[in-house]
């Protein structure tokens, strides 16, 4: 059990390219919303956890009237997302205190394992951030308008969440003003010169963004 052991799930998205009309985190896989079975997947580790989720303004109702129903019950607060998912970040981080380690994980990775959330965590204890990776297993090319060339895979990995970090250096790495070349939390780490630390992490743990990922990720939760 850690007191110090907080977790932001990333919820502000509206889920537009899966013909739904519910964000894709609300989306039930056997009769059980996405985000509830990624949340339960940071219980299992560490029960003690303490959340805060990002939602979309127009989504907090519902997420509070989808926890009774599902009398779901665990240590949370919430927080407004932005328009963007780094402000959504940086909003949920203001509440997390700075001795704190903080993991920042997507709502729709419900499929994270316990081994890479613990790995992470413990990680970051020495290092004071943890990125969990796998291997590229497709071949790949760089393509541009002077260039086309194969890549060598075995350099390229593939990155997910949850990305960890010491909370106060992941805190003041926030106070950077936006780019759009921060695609996730370890890219706003470097560009406060910061290295990140590679870990293991599982292939399984997708992130369900399509209705083919949904089809993949019914299979693997069964």
């Amino acid at each position: 059990m850690n007191s110090n052991h907080y977790v932001i799930i990333v919820a502000g998205g509206v889920g537009k390219r899966m013909n739904s009309p519910l964000p894709k985190q609300f989306i039930k896989i056997h009769n059980k919303p996405i985000i509830l079975h990624t949340i339960e997947r940071f219980l299992e580790a560490d029960s003690s956890i303490q959340f805060v989720i990002s939602l979309h303004p127009d989504y907090i109702e519902y997420w509070e009237s989808m926890v009774k129903e599902y009398n779901f019950h665990f240590n949370y607060q919430v927080v407004k997302g932005g328009q963007e998912r780094f402000f959504s970040v940086k909003n949920a981080l203001e509440l997390i205190p700075r001795n704190a380690i903080v993991g920042i994980h997507d709502s729709v990775r419900p499929l994270v394992s316990t081994d890479t959330i613990l790995r992470c965590f413990r990680e970051t204890e020495t290092h004071f951030s943890a990125i969990p990776v796998v291997d590229s297993v497709n071949s790949l090319r760089y393509i541009n308008e002077h260039r086309n060339e194969i890549v060598d895979r075995s350099f390229i990995k593939q990155v997910q969440t949850p990305q960890y970090f010491d909370a106060q250096l992941i805190k003041e790495a926030y106070c950077k003003d936006y780019s759009r070349k921060f695609t996730d939390d370890a890219s706003v780490y470097e560009a406060n010169n910061h290295d990140m630390h590679p870990v293991k992490g599982n292939s399984e743990n997708i992130k369900i963004t399509s209705p083919i990922d949904l089809i993949i990720a019914k299979e693997l939760l069964r």
